[in-house]
């Protein structure tokens, strides 16, 4: 299945699954969320979400390395700075996020199978081949940061 690696945008995908997510939500069961609870909840992985895709966003345009997930060959710089000390994949980590704020607010079990769905396609189809790439690339410094930091949290 290698043709399936690096074929389909990222935040794409995310919107297909949020669509997924929003059909699945008429199905039972429901999963009611105390509006004190859903609405702090939502916020905050709105917020993280956001700042994670930011951080790393900015610290690729940063050092001028290329943001397109499609094309990981050009990369001409490991980013292991800012975020990047904490997740590999800040910015999947961010749409992660954003899914699961969804998922909160539809209040419905079946949704909750869009953040799963997306942390499995992406590792198998887009962060596995990357991490060959980068291993090409950059060597033992790549192999040294994938030590350091995890690939998710």
């Amino acid at each position: 299945m290698r043709w399936l690696e690096h074929r389909l945008p990222p935040p794409l995908l995310a919107l297909a699954l949020g669509w997924a997510m929003q059909a699945g939500a008429a199905w039972p069961p429901a999963l009611p969320w105390p509006r004190a609870v859903a609405w702090p909840l939502m916020a905050s992985l709105v917020l993280a979400g956001l700042a994670c895709d930011l951080s790393g966003l900015t610290r690729f345009l940063r050092v001028r390395t290329t943001i397109n997930p499609l094309r990981p060959q050009n990369s001409s710089v490991l980013v292991t700075g800012g975020i990047y000390r904490l997740t590999r994949n800040p910015m999947y980590l961010g749409l992660v996020l954003l899914l699961s704020a969804w998922a909160v607010h539809l209040q419905a079990a079946w949704p909750w199978a869009g953040p799963v769905t997306f942390v499995a396609y992406i590792t198998r189809f887009q962060i596995l081949p990357e991490e060959r790439v980068l291993r090409a690339r950059f060597g033992a410094e790549y192999q040294a940061y994938t030590e350091r930091v995890r690939r998710w949290l």
